[in-house]
């Protein structure tokens, strides 16, 4: 949860249009600023799962790095593409797609940084309408992209499903549901119970006017799981990352003193049947 300095915080309904509009103005408005904050933990080419800092060079979840060479990817939710950038340095062919074209501006920017490295395809849509035949990609990944801001999060891993070919991995990281309970804190104000985990109600920030400029979803840990499921995937693990010792930095909420005690990123391995 992101609160703009004259957006009003409230929690109420908000459908797939709105969800999208509002998030897509949102992430153009403040890509610049993101990329700056956080820019330095992501890098251009890293593959990282979450603010704990789990990278896909230490997890593996997508397969072993030997594996994907060869192997056609999306990532859904890519921001700047630094995980596409680091799965094509791993002989992968990646297409990286974001809701955002500022977002998308970043990754080609840091392509035009890098001139001795292809560049990685950027296509901006949305991920519940994905622009691509079915089949088309043996694997598909999002690190804390789309899902967490989508009215109809089944929707989209219907889509993702169509657009992999049997058999295809799918592998995505939301923050961890147990984190709707708690405010959005890094300090210990963030430590205590300040709602129900079971109020799906959603996050929504608002103008003056009570037009949504941006919006979170939230869903259960029992819901993603069956909302895996209703997508058309069998969950194969799920994985909640540690706070590593050697990560001392704040990122909106989480921080050293919360992700010693709570959860704070969920990471879903999915298989397309």
């Amino acid at each position: 949860m992101i609160q703009e300095d004259d957006a009003e915080a409230v929690r109420r309904e908000a459908g797939p249009a709105e969800s999208s509009r509002a998030n897509r103005g949102w992430w153009d408005r403040n890509a610049d600023d993101y990329q700056e904050e956080h820019g330095g933990f992501l890098g251009d080419d890293r593959f990282v799962w979450g603010p704990e800092g789990l990278s896909e060079d230490e997890a593996a979840l997508l397969g072993p790095a030997a594996s994907l060479r060869g192997r056609d990817v999306l990532e859904v939710g890519a921001g700047a593409a630094q995980c596409s950038r680091w799965l094509a340095a791993r002989g992968a062919r990646p297409v990286a797609l974001d809701l955002s074209h500022r977002q998308l501006r970043h990754a080609r920017r840091m392509d035009l940084a890098n001139p001795a490295a292809p560049p990685v395809p950027l296509v901006q849509a949305d991920a519940a309408a994905l622009p691509f035949r079915d089949g088309s990609f043996d694997l598909a990944c999002s690190a804390f992209g789309a899902l967490p801001f989508v009215a109809e999060p089944v929707r989209v891993l219907r889509e993702v499903r169509r657009v992999l070919r049997p058999g295809g991995r799918w592998v995505f990281s939301v923050t961890h549901p147990f984190r709707w309970a708690f405010p959005d804190e890094p300090g210990p104000e963030g430590l205590t119970v300040s709602g129900s985990y079971f109020d799906r109600t959603p996050y929504v920030e608002q103008d003056a006017e009570g037009r949504a400029v941006y919006v979170e979803h939230h869903r259960t840990l029992g819901d993603r799981v069956r909302d895996v499921v209703a997508g058309g995937f069998r969950l194969l693990d799920l994985v909640e990352p540690e706070w590593p010792a050697w990560n001392t930095q704040e990122w909106g909420g989480w921080s050293p003193l919360r992700g010693e005690l709570l959860p704070g990123t969920a990471i879903f391995v999915c298989e397309r049947d």
